[in-house]
């Protein structure tokens, strides 16, 4: 990967404190069978938190609540100390502008370039052509990507539109960035990729992250794993260590299950919980 450049921190992220996500109670459902029940749980600043769980438990809909894209039934949600549940759309959209979100399916714009993909929002906050480039550039730099900027999406590899679409969350340097399954669709060796740049943006700008996975080998490389900015790759932390701002949220069935750190959940005596990680 080419050399790191270290991100700056936002006034607002300096300007904040207490939790950056906070569900309380949070409940939705789209039939008569609740989705999600009671869902309470914190994240604090500079965290990752990993969140796991079987099929259709309902991880990607908890991070569409946490991008207020959806609105709970009941509960409150709060991000970086105030109430999204209850705000309105038009302040909800400005708020959006500190969290960079990472879909699954990578959701790029086909008929538009690598670049204009990654500027999308500069653009829409009316930045100059010239400063939006530069941004691009560092983005695309970040993401090693640099040789793909005049590129369109249906040129590139799935893991290509993965770390472009990466590219465009980390580009306003975001308080709060929110992977949905990053790794979801591609092979093993794509998926480390991936989940080495998940690692470089937690150590390299310390921003707050969700993270969901379907794969238990992605969460602990990313616990056990830390970014050499010296060498420029991801190694793995010496003596069997683990990241102390990486912890984990288990969900099944709608309801959490577990929420703490590596070691808990690795040395947890939850019958359920020890044959799922195992």
């Amino acid at each position: 990967m080419p050399e790191t450049q270290e991100a700056p921190q936002t006034e607002n992220a300096a300007e904040d404190s207490g939790p950056v996500v906070e569900f309380d109670k949070v409940c939705i459902q789209f039939t008569r069978k609740p989705v999600l029940e009671g869902i309470s749980f914190k994240v604090a600043r500079g965290e990752t938190l990993i969140i796991l769980g079987p099929a259709g438990c309902g991880k990607s809909v908890l991070m569409k609540l946490a991008n207020g894209l959806l609105k709970p039934d009941s509960g409150e949600i709060s991000i970086f100390g105030q109430r999204i549940d209850t705000m309105r759309e038009d302040d909800l959209y400005k708020f959006r502008s500190r969290i960079g979100m990472v879909f699954q399916e990578s959701a790029l714009f086909d008929s538009l370039s690598v670049a204009d993909n990654v500027a999308y929002r500069l653009h829409e906050e009316g930045m100059s052509e010239q400063e939006a480039h530069k941004k691009v550039e560092e983005a695309l730099h970040f993401v090693d990507l640099d040789q793909a900027i005049d590129k369109f999406p249906s040129e590139l590899s799935g893991g290509m539109r993965r770390r472009v679409s990466i590219a465009r969350a980390i580009i306003s340097q975001p308080d709060l960035i929110l992977y949905d399954s990053p790794t979801g669709g591609l092979d093993p060796i794509t998926s480390t990729t991936i989940i080495e740049l998940v690692v470089k943006q937690r150590d390299v700008s310390h921003a707050t992250s969700l993270v969901i996975t379907h794969r238990l080998q992605d969460a602990f490389v990313i616990a056990r794993n830390r970014f050499n900015s010296q060498d420029n790759k991801m190694e793995q932390i010496p003596d069997n260590g683990i990241d102390e701002s990486t912890r984990f949220l288990v969900m099944n069935e709608g309801k959490v299950v577990f929420d703490g750190d590596t070691r808990q959940l690795v040395h947890t005596d939850d019958p359920w919980l020890k044959d799922y990680i195992s």
